[in-house]
């Protein structure tokens, strides 16, 4: 059969010279079948080792922990709450509404379950207070009573997940 690896002893004949095909294709079976379950193995391991290095990304309130807890003294006074510098919401039916010192007065429209994740990416500069954050109702004498249980829907999703990340309210009356 001439130089082919594996086959018959070491003047590469098999019992006598002649190498029958069933014996050929019993070897070759048996090398596709060992290559085959050594690629099953390696791919499942890699797979394996692979899931278990990578850790879960924090969530937004676990972000939020490495910002200062809220420091009330440093609050504006209640005349001078115009001039609050950490972030600022307002609650309104349909939406919520994010300001920051450092948007310089561009408002933020948000759902009120992205506020958390938004708080969450705002720089360490834009909570001089703490963990803090002023929240102004936009309700008005003329809405509808559909707009006003839109708008307690949307404050208690707001403030419920607030609380949760150990987020301090600074409530602003309406005038």
């Amino acid at each position: 059969m001439g130089g082919r690896f594996g086959l018959g002893r070491e003047d590469r004949r098999c019992h006598g010279g002649a190498v029958s095909s069933s014996a050929a294709r019993r070897c070759l079976q048996a090398g596709f079948v060992f290559v085959l379950v050594f690629v099953l193995t390696m791919s499942f391991s890699l797979a394996a080792c692979s899931r278990q290095n990578a850790p879960p990304p924090p969530d937004a309130a676990t972000l939020l922990l490495a910002i200062s807890a809220a420091d009330p003294a440093k609050y504006p006074t209640p005349q001078e709450s115009r001039h609050w510098s950490n972030p600022y919401l307002v609650i309104r039916p349909d939406a919520v509404g994010l300001l920051t010192g450092v948007t310089a007065n561009e408002e933020q429209i948000l759902k009120p379950e992205e506020v958390l994740k938004a708080l969450a990416h705002l720089p360490a500069s834009a909570w001089p207070y703490g963990r803090a954050v002023a929240i102004l109702m936009d309700e008005k004498s003329t809405a509808s009573e559909q707009d006003k249980i839109a708008i307690r829907r949307c404050r208690g999703i707001v403030a419920g997940d607030l609380e949760g990340a150990h987020i301090a309210l600074h409530w602003i009356p309406t005038s």
